[in-house]
């Protein structure tokens, strides 16, 4: 506190004003009086404390002048009058005023306050803090990569010392001749006790590796986001724009904000504010009429700006729309031509061409100059700041309908909701924007229809494009006779189906631009970081859903025989295990449910393996792979049995039969029956 007495203080008077001036304005919009008036009251009490420690009297004077206006009405039934609220804003911006001067090194904005150079509330760590908070913990996550090695070294080691003391047990007569008693069964404590030691090392280690990888993540999470800052923070500042020039001009006018969940760079929302500001501020001082006006023209009395930041494709994009009169083209061309500013331009593009001479500022239609309009100034403030951020400015304007300003911008940082899928290939997994994902859907092949251009699918009775991710990413071809996990995609009204591998669950990722001068493909919007610091793509809905429809192949790409394998099995649960095992490892897998469905199958589909369970109703599998055996065509397809019957004379009979592999489901081990497969997928 000796070198910055004010560093606790601003922070608590910032949020004390925010909260302050939310409060103001539902009490003005008709919320519920008393307990926001007696709410409003303890804020200015605790301000007024506050301010007094630190020596502020001229805050604290405000806050308890605050108090003197609301006193009186703490249990008042009646609507706050707006001279009451104006006088407590009044106030506020004093307030807001005396606590911009108290910044040391960081501007700190007036939270009351609302104008073209007012910041939007910025996080309140140091940035280059953040930012190094985040490096740390990236690196971190690559040294706990080497404790994940390093467990499975102790696992290894773990499984030598059972080997060990499985062959000292063991031990032939000829050798516990050669060795005494003695020395074996002291070999046997000591490959006991260090199997003890191993064992509860991993244990320790896997725990420890488990509980970081949590932490971590979590503390990543969190360092990520608070670079970040909610878009809802500009509304405030936007409101309290309405209010008062609505005042001024003695007009009737509501605002609206939706979007400001997203979280954005505190710097770009910095920059856009002052652009909001002002085209928030030509809505309501040029585009919202009087309220006899309106209502002669069949509006409401009251007008209405709304202000909205959504995504689409790989941009944000901030909308600010008015139900007003619309911009008065005619007025902007005559004074344009006057001032040659405006050439000969095809009739067709006239519209557009005015609008972006209005946007390079020193045009105003307005009669009169006054605090709000009249000056030629303002949406020169928008196109600079769009520029600023690498974005446009694209404005429509409907004659006594409203007009709609759009500041369309590249992401830097920002966070979303996103579905993380898996495919096949390089890409592995990738993000899919949460708020475009209207279901997730299991397809089977037989519900793939293939026609000019190419395959769909039926959802909610409607046929929609169908492309495999992997296929829109490489534009590698495709099995025709497989299933597919799907994820439907809407952009706007448009749908398709994404196939994929499998769903690995939804999650909050930060979203980085892609560096330049990469390019990217049309379906790639993003980057991110996953949880080992490892770059992840995101997809961009429409891009998806294009490439959907303009990449569809006509007919899908064949089988491969030699990569394809049968699965037999009267249990759903193993087939979807192994189904899911060997799709992920690039094999194609058909499914049956019993020995004799089998047999059918293989009448017209050659396949280069077979997984097939002991146990079935009807023909078993043993029976099966005899069968197999003695058919000329059958007879050179590998066959592994898949069992829990883990006996050794089971394991007799299945090498009797021809099995060329037998593992038991009790000790099912995935790796095992991978590298058992691929000298059979081989050869």
């Amino acid at each position: 506190m000796a070198q910055d007495p004010y560093k606790y203080f601003r922070p608590e008077a910032r949020e004390i004003l925010d909260q302050f001036s939310r409060g103001v304005l539902d009490l003005e919009k008709g919320g519920s009086g008393a307990p926001i008036v007696r709410q409003l009251l303890r804020l200015a009490h605790t301000l007024k404390g506050a301010a007094r420690v630190v020596k502020q009297s001229e805050i604290a004077n405000h806050a308890h002048a605050i108090e003197d206006t609301l006193s009186p009405l703490r249990d008042s039934v009646e609507k706050v009058a707006r001279e009451q609220i104006d006088v407590v804003l009044q106030h506020l911006d004093a307030i807001g005023d005396r606590l911009a001067g108290l910044a040391t090194e960081t501007a700190v904005p007036a939270a009351g306050k609302s104008g073209a150079d007012e910041p939007a509330r910025t996080i309140r760590t140091d940035l280059a803090e953040a930012d190094a908070i985040l490096d740390g913990v990236v690196e971190t996550h690559a040294v706990m990569n080497g404790l994940r090695a390093a467990v499975r070294s102790m696992r290894q080691v773990g499984q030598l010392a059972d080997l060990l003391v499985s062959q000292l047990s063991q031990a032939s007569p000829s050798e516990r001749e050669r060795h005494t008693a003695l020395h074996t069964n002291q070999r046997l404590l000591l490959a006991g006790e260090l199997r003890r030691k191993i064992g509860a090392a991993d244990g320790t280690l896997v725990a420890i590796v488990d509980q970081m990888d949590r932490e971590l993540r979590q503390l990543r999470e969190g360092a990520e986001r608070l670079r970040l800052v909610p878009a809802a923070n500009l509304f405030m500042a936007l409101e309290r724009m309405v209010r008062d020039t609505a005042r001024v001009q003695s007009k009737q006018v509501t605002f609206k904000g939706s979007g400001g969940d997203i979280r954005l760079d505190a710097q770009v929302l910095n920059t856009i504010q002052g652009a909001l500001v002002q085209i928030v501020r030509n809505a309501v001082a040029h585009g919202i009429e009087a309220g006899d006006e309106r209502v002669r023209g069949g509006k409401s009395e009251a007008g209405s700006v709304s202000v909205a930041i959504v995504r689409r494709d790989r941009r944000i994009v901030f909308s600010c729309t008015d139900d007003g009169r619309g911009i008065d083209l005619e007025a902007v061309r005559r004074i344009a031509s006057q001032r040659g500013l405006v050439g000969s331009v095809p009739k067709e593009k006239v519209a557009d061409e005015l609008v972006r001479v209005l946007l390079r500022g020193g045009i105003s239609t307005s009669k009169t100059v006054t605090e709000e309009s009249g000056r030629g100034i303002g949406l020169d403030v928008v196109r600079e700041a769009a520029e600023q951020l690498g974005g446009e400015v694209v404005c429509r304007s409907e004659p006594r309908r409203g007009t709609t300003f759009e500041i369309v911008i590249p992401p830097s940082l920002s966070s979303l909701d996103a579905l993380i899928v898996e495919t096949e290939g390089d890409s592995g997994i990738v993000a899919i924007p949460l708020d475009s994902v209207r279901a997730t859907r299991r397809i089977t092949a037989s519900q793939i229809t293939f026609a000019t251009p190419g395959a769909s699918v039926l959802y909610e009775d409607k046929a929609i494009p169908f492309l495999p991710l992997m296929t829109a990413l490489s534009g590698t071809g495709w099995s025709a006779d497989r299933s597919w996990t799907a994820v439907i995609v809407a952009d706007g009204d448009a749908f398709a189906a994404i196939g994929v591998e499998r769903l690995l669950g939804s999650a909050k990722i930060v979203v980085r631009p892609l560096p330049q001068p990469i390019t990217a493909s049309p379906i790639v919007a993003a980057a991110a970081l996953d949880a080992d610091g490892n770059p992840q793509i995101i997809l961009d809905p429409g891009g998806l859903i294009a490439a959907a429809r303009r990449g569809r192949p006509a007919e899908p790409a064949a089988r491969s025989a030699k990569r394809t394998v049968l699965v037999v099995d009267d249990s759903l649960t193993t087939r979807m295990l192994e189904r899911s095992i060997l799709e992920s490892s690039g094999y194609d897998v058909d499914l049956a449910v019993s020995a004799e469905d089998a047999l059918e199958r293989l009448r017209d589909t050659r396949y280069a393996l077979i997984l097939v369970d002991v146990e079935m109703p009807g023909m078993d599998g043993f029976t099966f792979v005899e069968r197999l055996r003695a058919d000329a065509k059958l007879r050179d397809i590998p066959a592994i049995l898949v069992t829990s019957l883990a006996g050794t004379e089971h394991r007799r009979r299945g090498h009797e039969v021809g099995a060329q592999g037998y593992i038991v489901k009790s000790e099912f081990n995935q790796a095992e029956l991978l590298s058992m497969i691929e000298p059979m997928m081989a050869a």
